[in-house]
């Protein structure tokens, strides 16, 4: 006797469900990869408004692609917050991607507080010194700017030469790679540290020039074809300021075709209308003093 065994097909009901499971299996597969290709989207159109490059900020910060949109949001809330307007804010993360995937909390507001209490900006000016060097809100508040703000501080820079919204910029400077140089530079010139000291108070942009494209080419033609000297130096440290090409060299040697002297700030302050102006009357008067 032969069995024959019969395996039950399953029930109707049981075969719709599995097919409505399956159906929502993959409409939620779809779904997820449709939600998120739209979030992504939002991202792209939100960095747009704020006329950030997504592509680069895409391949500067990675990271970005992955994080959401209302963390985007906290960033920029947290730079308006300091009264930067929505420019402001667009053109800074446009330039430090890095800055959209932030903590505020962990990341900004400590620098903002550092700016505030113990640099010891007015909550007015913060706006302006991180407008004039954005890069402040992504340096390392431990290693580099407190660190810069001691060695500032202990040059100097406190009570009436405290540093402001313009010069908060030097807070960014490396103590041992760009703040000393400049100093070891002009000590080993033979102008003494408390005069060095001066020089920087009284003109603190010395402080962020190149030792080898500004001071030392400048310093080699003051002395060597304007036979100047150091005095004339430490009394307008602004020399270092002005361009070689454009304005030192061209101006020296209009003095000396018409064999015209004038102090550096005679030379180098006024405008080029003004140099001329003094340059005629300089001959004029010369002319005058000749005897007849």
């Amino acid at each position: 006797m032969i069995l024959h065994l019969q395996i039950p097909s399953p029930p109707k009901l049981q075969l719709a469900q599995t097919a409505a499971v399956a159906r929502c299996l993959c409409n939620g597969s779809t779904s997820s990869s449709t939600d998120s290709g739209l979030n992504f989207r939002r991202k792209i159109l939100y960095l747009q408004s704020l006329n950030v490059n997504h592509k680069k900020a895409l391949d500067l910060n990675p990271t970005l692609r992955s994080t959401p949109l209302s963390a985007l949001h906290s960033i920029t809330q947290c730079l308006s917050s300091m009264g930067l307007d929505i420019a402001a804010v667009g053109r800074i993360l446009d330039m430090h991607p890095k800055l959209l995937t932030a903590d505020p909390y962990a990341d900004i507001y400590p620098i903002f507080d550092f700016l505030l209490h113990t640099v010891e900006i007015p909550f007015p000016e913060i706006r302006k010194s991180i407008t004039r060097c954005p890069r402040i809100l992504v340096s390392d508040l431990e290693a580099q700017l407190k660190p810069a703000f001691e060695f500032l501080s202990e040059l100097g820079f406190v009570g009436a030469n405290k540093l402001t919204s313009q010069t908060t910029v030097l807070l960014v400077s490396s103590v041992e790679r760009t703040l000393m140089p400049k100093i070891e530079f002009l000590t080993r010139l033979g102008i003494e540290h408390v005069e060095v000291r001066n020089m920087v108070l009284r003109s603190p942009g010395l402080l962020t020039f190149s030792v080898e494209r500004n001071y030392a080419p400048k310093l080699e033609y003051f002395l060597k074809e304007m036979n100047g000297d150091l005095g004339e130096i430490k009394r307008f440290p602004q020399y270092f300021s002005f361009s070689l090409e454009r304005k030192i060299i061209p101006r020296h040697r209009l003095l000396m075709e018409h064999g015209v002297s004038m102090s550096l700030p005679e030379m180098l302050k006024v405008s080029d209308g003004e140099f001329n102006v003094q340059l005629i009357e300089k001959r004029l008067q010369m002319a005058g003093d000749r005897p007849l």
